[in-house]
């Protein structure tokens, strides 16, 4: 009899992934992606425009089988813009692993992917990290880009946030000319 598939919400993967493992793992997937080693075709998305919303899936397969659902809707007020679950299959049988919510996943995989290509690209000698915006985003890549780099001095902008973000992570707010 064939095992259930694996649930994990949101606070489960909080639990379970961490930036300092994540970086690397995304170092190896983007080197076996550049020698053809996974598939990966273009996300398809399918709009939804009577809510102006959107859905995204995006497939993948190589050592696993999985494909993340996406939806983003830039109007929400009470509820994030962004939702995602990933699904995971084996890949020999076709099998379902797990169902993970996605969001965390993302947010966290986006800012692992600007650390490996910061380590890989930015100038040794750069110690002044500035960072546009104050949302997930900003959060996860200060932390992401703070275990590949020591920065002497770290800067956000922002339109909206960009105080309380630099008092919450003791950073300098940039302001405009």
């Amino acid at each position: 009899m064939e095992a259930a598939p694996l649930i994990l919400n949101e606070e489960d993967v909080r639990k379970r992934l961490r930036m300092e493992d994540l970086i690397p793992a995304m170092a190896d997937a983007l080197r076996d992606l550049s020698a053809g080693a996974f598939l990966q075709p273009l996300r398809t998305v399918l709009s939804i425009s009577a809510h102006n919303g959107f859905l995204g899936v995006m497939p993948a397969s190589g050592r696993a089988l999985g494909a993340k659902l996406v939806t983003f809707y830039p109007q929400n007020k009470e509820v994030p813009t962004h939702h995602a679950m990933i699904l995971l299959f084996r890949p020999e049988t076709g099998e379902p692993l797990a169902v993970m919510d996605g969001r965390l996943i993302t947010e966290m995989r986006t800012a692992a992917v600007s650390a490996v290509a910061t380590k890989l690209l930015a100038r040794t000698e750069a110690k002044t990290l500035t960072i546009l915006g104050s949302g997930v985003q900003a959060r996860s890549h200060l932390e992401a880009l703070q275990l590949v780099r020591s920065f002497t001095e770290v800067r956000v902008w922002s339109p909206r946030n960009a105080g309380r973000f630099a008092q919450e992570f003791n950073v300098h707010a940039a302001h405009s000319a």
